[in-house]
């Protein structure tokens, strides 16, 4: 049986209160751009980013804790994460949606730096990340004490990306298992910027014991996006 590094489960309702809370703003409300000119604080990303009783009753905080300077893997497969570009102020907020049958992670960094041309470099060290990754990987089988992880497949795709003004790209990844383990991974990693703040938003989803990508998958990355760069305006 697949068992990712955290147990598994996909919660039906998880996104719901987000079709109220996202993407709902009128034609003049989609023409405004941010002001490149003004700072955003720590404080302000930190009410930004997503919070577990937003998502569902199913969404937690992870148990463990991870390197709060250690960003997602952009690219995916056996690839490291990369650390967060150095001289600005980590905010993070990571969530879960974890059982048996499926997953869902969400991973949300905002990097606030004292000026724009912090948050410049920033975005373009990222992308040269991205810019590297590999289209397809083949991965084998991987057992250790606390990972089982089956033979897989996984595509990554590199897309640009304006919402709300805030630029950037966005990696879309998919992960197809061993056909003896059928299971699948929709993983999205955004990263935008705007005045002196990179945001990194990493949704994913994980399922077992079907072979076909999660219907909702493109519509959730982009709300879960779009919901954090409006509050900040």
């Amino acid at each position: 049986m697949f068992v990712t590094a955290r147990a598994a489960r996909i919660a039906v309702t998880a996104l719901c209160a987000l079709a109220v809370t996202a993407a709902c703003s009128d034609s003049e409300d989609d023409n405004k751009q941010p002001d490149q000119s003004k700072l955003i604080s720590a404080t302000t990303m930190r009410g930004a980013l997503m919070q577990a009783s937003e998502l569902g009753p199913t969404w937690s905080a992870p148990d463990e804790s991870a390197d709060p300077n250690e960003l997602v893997s952009i690219c995916g497969g056996t690839t490291p994460a990369p650390q967060a570009p150095p001289g600005g102020e980590v905010v993070s907020a990571p969530l879960v949606d974890e059982g048996e049958k499926g997953a869902q992670t969400l991973e949300q960094v905002a990097l606030v730096y004292g000026n724009k041309s912090g948050a410049d470099a920033a975005l373009a060290g990222l992308r040269g990340v991205a810019d590297s990754c590999q289209k397809t990987m083949n991965v084998p089988a991987t057992q250790t004490s606390d990972r089982n992880e089956p033979a897989y497949t996984e595509t990554a795709a590199v897309q640009p990306i304006n919402e709300e003004g805030w630029t950037g790209f966005v990696v879309i990844r998919h992960k197809s298992y061993d056909k003896s383990h059928p299971g699948t991974a929709d993983t999205a990693v955004t990263v935008v910027q705007t005045a002196n703040v990179v945001l990194v938003d990493a949704y994913a989803i994980y399922q077992l014991n079907s072979a076909s990508p999660a219907a909702t998958f493109d519509t959730d990355w982009k709300k879960l996006v779009g919901t954090v760069v409006q509050r900040v305006g």
